[in-house]
């Protein structure tokens, strides 16, 4: 008889490493047997089921399964959702999982890519950590929005998280949108707004939220009487990533927008190692397809009434 036929051993096993909470080095040694062989009982235990495990996901069940199939349709790295409740409100839990996800996933030495707007800057209000990075970096990879909600800025978000985790940051001093193309090329010529895209465009992660519509972007509304957006087909637009707009196949639009904004390029935020976005509503689900189809994004973190329409045909 083999080893693993022994039931009152694979038992004892199976007690001492769940019940009792031994660890497998601790049991083998008990046994007089090696740790891989323990290893091996506590298999076959499940296999015969003498062991059973029961994951009581009562209150995740349903997201659970929605993040499942979003990773599966999407080739996801890891999807996320907030399960939907009457009483929170949804940006606020989308910051609080995100700003978990990026805590899980932050190493020292790295460097974190930060976009701007509401959704991203209730990430950076969630973020809260005994643990310092004193080594990462935070720097914006977007220009700012003028005057309009500067704490949905940026360079006020990198700055936020930075402090939550003692860590240090970059500032990009620059508008999201100048007047011209031309404008545009010197700006990006100078040294100080070159080197921090730079640096954006070697980010071991980006974090970046998901714009709808024009209509109901606030990028845009900021700007609706400056001229800027006169020329703007808005049928043709999914929606935006780090302000650059986007086709239903998330392409970067030909538009004199996408001209003169003072961002990273998307070709440029595909190369990054990890992309996280962050977005949720009926009026962004076009924008997130599109983000997906192009493979824009690495992670999804949405809500529960978002996955569902994602799903969708």
């Amino acid at each position: 008889m083999s080893y693993l036929d022994d039931r009152r051993l694979m038992v004892k096993i199976a007690n001492l490493y769940y019940e009792a909470g031994e660890t497998q080095s601790t049991i083998a040694k008990k046994i007089g047997v090696s740790r891989s062989l323990i290893s091996k009982y506590l298999s076959k235990s499940k296999e015969l089921g003498i062991v059973e495990i029961i994951i009581h996901d009562e209150d995740y069940s349903n997201v659970s399964s929605l993040e499942t199939k979003l990773e599966n349709q999407y080739g996801l790295r890891e999807a996320i959702c907030v399960p939907d409740t009457e009483q929170s409100n949804s940006k606020i839990q989308l910051g609080k999982a995100a700003s978990k996800y990026l805590h899980r996933m932050i190493r020292d030495d790295q460097v974190v890519g930060v976009s701007s707007g509401t959704t991203l800057y209730e990430v950076a209000t969630a973020m809260s950590s005994n643990q310092h990075f004193p080594n990462v970096c935070f720097v914006p990879i977007v220009g700012g929005m003028g005057d309009e909600r500067v704490d949905i800025h940026a360079n006020h978000i990198v700055a936020k998280l930075a402090e939550a985790l003692k860590a240090t940051y970059h500032l990009l001093h620059a508008p999201v949108v100048v007047d011209s193309k031309e404008t545009r090329e010197i700006i990006l010529k100078q040294p100080s707004i070159k080197n921090t895209l730079e640096l954006g465009s070697k980010a071991d992660i980006a974090i970046v939220g998901i714009g709808g519509t024009p209509e109901h972007s606030t990028m845009v509304r900021s700007y609706i009487n400056s001229g800027i957006t006169d020329d703007l087909v808005f049928d043709e637009i999914a929606g935006d990533i780090c302000y650059n707009f986007i086709n239903e196949n998330g392409e970067v639009v030909n538009n004199s927008w996408n001209e003169k904004t003072i961002t990273l390029e998307l070709n440029k935020l595909k190369q990054i190692p990890l992309v996280v976005g962050v977005a949720a509503g009926v009026e962004k689900v076009n924008a997130i397809k599109a983000a997906l189809r192009e493979d824009l994004i690495d992670v999804l973190i949405t809500d529960e009434k978002t996955a569902r329409l994602l799903l969708e045909g």
